[in-house]
């Protein structure tokens, strides 16, 4: 995730690019008061070590997905997980290296998925010709199973 920041006396912009390649801009305004005190030092929760989120600590599935995710801080993510096989949530604070190899393995994933769709396609549209061809041959098919001419 890349992000940029842009300070003025009463707000900051912060432009992010998320894991899946949006941008965004969050915009923090300042109360009056807080723009002639210096910002107070924000505490944000330490990221958990490094791990591979898509496997399931409970059952070693590898189907794990997010659910929910947001920013926790500068560099880090809060991540709520679940997993298809045993229905367990979590939730765990990230480093923007985990939250991206996660991203990676969820690209991996739908890209198997589209692949096996698209194989899937090809082998029922084969079926589908199979049959007319036998039907076809079989004088099986007639003008009238075209409907009606206009």
């Amino acid at each position: 995730m890349e992000m940029e920041r842009h300070e003025n006396d009463s707000h900051e912009v912060k432009r992010v690019v998320l894991p899946s390649g949006k941008t965004i801009e969050v915009v923090y305004f300042r109360e009056a008061d807080e723009v002639v005190k210096a910002p107070p030092t924000e505490r944000h929760p330490t990221a958990e070590p490094y791990q591979d989120l898509h496997v399931c600590l409970d059952c070693d599935s590898q189907l794990v997905h997010p659910v929910e995710w947001e920013e926790a801080g500068p560099d880090d993510w809060r991540v709520l997980l679940q997993c298809p096989n045993c229905s367990v949530l979590r939730e765990g604070i990230f480093t923007q290296d985990t939250v991206e190899t996660f991203d990676e393995e969820l690209d991996r994933g739908a890209d198997a998925l589209a692949r096996d769709y698209r194989r899937l396609m090809r082998a029922n549209m084969v079926e589908e010709i199979d049959r007319f061809a036998a039907a076809l041959e079989a004088d099986a098919i007639l003008p009238e199973d075209f409907g009606q001419p206009v």
